[in-house]
């Protein structure tokens, strides 16, 4: 373990997205091989776009130091307060550091006005089931599956060719 780790966040730019990608990829790639054997790399480089260009959209390199070590994307909605991790990696090398606890706490810190946070992970993805509720404290709300629809993804069935799709967890933190 990283003792007292600060980590900073650095805002993502457009010419940066095709290297924020690439890293996001390496990042999940090391569940998808456990889990699948070889896959294509998610997300995708349309995927993170999407992300990037969202209304409400803020994208992070999550720093160590003056070293990129991750990332997170964002949709803050300062309306509500009901703000979405969208995406959000951390180097393999990093893995099992702290580093990930230590990301989250900066960007809770970044949006102190957050009512509630929501996320996403798929079934299959323990560590991050475990980071998620054991770690950052947030509560699995609803299990999406074939027979139980997420209706803010109606396009699922045209995406079940990829790991983790076809069911998942969605998680909540309630901040106030």
């Amino acid at each position: 373990m990283l003792e007292h780790i600060e980590l900073s966040l650095e805002p993502v730019t457009e010419n940066e997205l095709p290297d924020f990608t690439r890293n996001a990829q390496e990042a999940f790639s090391v569940a998808l091989r456990e889990t699948f054997g070889h896959v294509d790399p998610i997300p995708s480089e349309d995927e993170v776009r999407t992300y990037f260009f969202s209304p409400g959209a803020a994208s992070y390199h999550i720093m160590l130091s003056q070293r990129r070590i991750g990332g997170a994307m964002l949709l803050i909605d300062e309306k509500t307060q009901h703000n979405s991790l969208e995406l959000f990696f951390i180097t393999p090398e990093f893995h099992g550091h702290g580093v990930g606890v230590a990301a989250w706490k900066a960007i809770e810190k970044t949006y102190p006005d957050t009512a509630v946070w929501k996320t996403i992970t798929p079934y299959f993805e323990r560590r991050n089931i475990h980071f998620y509720v054991n770690k950052c404290k947030f509560h699995i709300v609803e299990f999406f599956h074939e027979r139980h629809r997420d209706p803010n993804m109606p396009d699922l069935e045209t995406q079940t060719d990829i790991p983790g799709t076809d069911a998942y967890f969605l998680f909540e933190k309630v901040m106030k």
